[in-house]
């Protein structure tokens, strides 16, 4: 079974935001997405001023006009042209490569789970090259002369994390 992950990505700051996954995304899907996207308290897309997307035929008139009624203009990227979205399309290679393609899914409640997991690894546990190796949401720096490595596991240590906390 086919599962369409959704996801919007702070071209500033790197950060993901799962919009949705669905076996079936339909017109009233995209749309209850759209809206909740443009959420005025906690939309992804709230007080943002762009959205850049694909020529997919899921990005309907309606959808489109959700996001662009919200303040959002909506730049729709010319055929075949994955490299003028090249931060979502690194993203697609990332958790695919280092996730999904060496795990089964027993469900799209798994699927989820180990979605969840590495958009909190993506973001808090793994250095981004073209910010400089840094993290996009680091842990405070330890000031302590005395400091050990700790190992952090997700996903059955899948996905490992190392960090220095005071002793």
């Amino acid at each position: 079974m086919t599962h369409y992950l959704l996801f919007v990505i702070n071209l500033a700051d790197r950060l993901v935001h799962i919009a949705g996954i669905a076996t079936n995304p339909t017109e009233t899907w995209m749309l209850q997405v759209g809206r909740n996207l443009t959420d005025a308290i906690d939309g992804a897309l709230s007080a943002k001023r762009y959205l850049i997307l694909d020529r997919d035929t899921k990005y309907s008139a309606a959808f489109r006009k959700i996001i662009s009624e919200s303040g959002t203009a909506v730049i729709r990227l010319p055929p075949r042209s994955p490299n003028l979205n090249a931060y979502a399309e690194r993203f697609v290679r990332s958790i695919k490569e280092e996730c999904l393609s060496r795990m089964i899914f027993v469900g799209q409640g798994s699927l989820r789970r180990a979605v969840r997991e590495y958009v909190a690894h993506y973001c808090g546990e793994r250095n981004h090259q073209g910010l400089g190796n840094r993290l996009l949401m680091p842990i405070e720096p330890i000031d302590s002369q005395s400091v050990s490595v700790r190992k952090h596991e997700r996903l059955g240590g899948l996905l490992n994390y190392y960090d220095s906390r005071a002793a």
